[in-house]
């Protein structure tokens, strides 16, 4: 599944995590400080800016060239590691692509967050009568969100279609791995499945996971410092009273809470997937050898085999239902957490309509990908139960022991071969 396209796929993820901590280190303790000799800054009381010129700032610039140059060490030296893997070009420089545009998303998403308070306060004055508020200023401040959005618009459908050939490229990396080792393979349950359709949604699921979780991380990154500065701004919490960067503690501790509920509710799930994929292979095969065959799919046999799809759906409906219960009710509170903490600086009058927007998609940011696992837990839960059909290739590969129904139902295929063979 990974050795196919990553070369050495232990060594690069690692490396790759330990370069990444490095980095934000080196930049922390070294790089930013040199910018700011050098002169990178914007002038002291400068307002940060909610147009495009905010990816013109003397720091972001500086900030750029840094992250470019992390990269291209970082690729370089896997060009050597990887002299001669077929898919080092997609695999490692087409990974760092994605992880680039993926942070430039973020910065977006700063820009946009930025431009909420002055439009905010904007809405606000106009909706209590204050003097002086004309059409043009509600006018200039959409032409300046049209831009951002149009540059988003641009960057994301770039993003989609390289994404595109990149999880096509790893998939096509896969298939032919698995078809060279096809005389190993071929016996196992679903063989022909496995390598045409899971092979597509491995590459697929995973890639849209490790995006989503990378978009998390430097979400995380980008926004936390905006939420501390923000955190100001709260003044009292409800049963808590004044507590100092509120607003982080409060989208950890609620992100957590989700976590944990959704990761113990939904424990038994993937299982559950997995086998579902089994026993409806197994019957799909069975009338795949019915329609060449007039002694298969008998009714006695598609009958149990039928049952046994039936048995674990239901199984899975059951399951589902209080895994749906807990996720929507925190779906539902979600929706309400943040201003129900923020009531008391409402009440107060310490903010603006502006400031709570700010507030408002900072925190939704931080949250969301706090809670990344509890968003993406159904899917996850689908990864699992395809990783550990394609895992059942590694084991036949490697000249391990299959897992426990693959060897039931290889025994069952050599029973009724058996069986056909004594047949005059």
């Amino acid at each position: 599944m990974f050795h196919s396209f990553f070369p050495k796929p232990k060594l690069f993820f690692t490396s790759a995590i330990i370069w990444t901590l490095v980095a934000i280190f080196g930049w922390y303790l070294f790089a930013e400080g040199l910018g700011q000799n050098l002169g990178f800054v914007s002038p002291e009381g400068m307002a940060e800016p909610f147009d495009l010129t905010f990816f013109l700032m003397p720091e972001n610039l500086w900030f750029y060239g840094y992250f470019v140059l992390v990269m291209a060490i970082f690729g370089a030296a896997w060009n050597v590691i990887a002299r001669d893997h077929e898919w080092k070009l997609w695999s490692v420089w087409g990974s760092m692509v994605i992880i680039a545009v993926t942070y430039f998303g973020v910065q977006i998403s700063v820009v946009i967050n930025n431009w909420r308070r002055p439009f905010g306060d904007l809405l606000q004055n106009a909706l209590n009568k204050k003097p002086g508020i004309t059409v043009e200023n509600f006018y200039d401040l959409m032409t300046i969100f049209a831009q951002i959005a149009f540059l988003s618009m641009f960057v994301s459908i770039l993003t989609d279609f390289f994404t595109s050939h990149y999880i096509f490229r790893w998939r096509s990396a896969m298939n032919n791995f698995y078809m060279s080792k096809w005389d190993k393979l071929r016996h196992i349950e679903g063989a022909s499945q496995r390598v045409q359709e899971d092979t597509m949604r491995f590459s697929s699921t995973l890639e849209g996971l490790g995006i989503s979780l990378i978009n998390s991380v430097m979400t995380l990154v980008v926004f936390l410092p905006i939420l501390f500065a923000l955190s100001s701004y709260v003044t009292e919490l409800p049963f808590f009273g004044a507590v100092p960067h509120s607003l982080f503690w409060l989208a950890l501790g609620w992100s957590v809470f989700g976590t944990v509920l959704l990761a113990v509710v939904g424990i038994k799930l993937p299982g559950l997937n997995f086998r579902n994929q089994r026993v409806e292979a197994a019957y799909r095969k069975e009338l795949v050898y019915g329609e060449d065959h007039a002694d298969r799919a008998q009714p006695p046999t598609v009958q149990e085999l039928f049952q046994n799809v039936r048995v674990n759906y239901f199984r899975l409906y059951f399951h589902y239902l209080y895994f749906n219960v807990a996720r929507y009710f925190y779906v539902q509170a979600d929706a309400l957490f943040l201003v129900f903490m923020m009531v008391p600086t409402i009440v107060a009058g310490a903010i603006t309509y502006g400031i709570f927007q700010q507030i408002s998609t900072a925190f939704g940011q931080v949250s969301n990908s706090f809670q990344y696992l509890v968003s993406s837990w159904t899917t996850i839960i689908e990864l699992l139960s395809i990783h550990k059909r394609l895992k059942a290739f590694e084991a036949a590969i490697d000249d391990q022991p299959l897992p426990e129904i693959d060897r039931r139902y290889l025994a069952r295929e050599e029973h009724d071969g058996e069986i056909a063979a004594d047949k005059p």
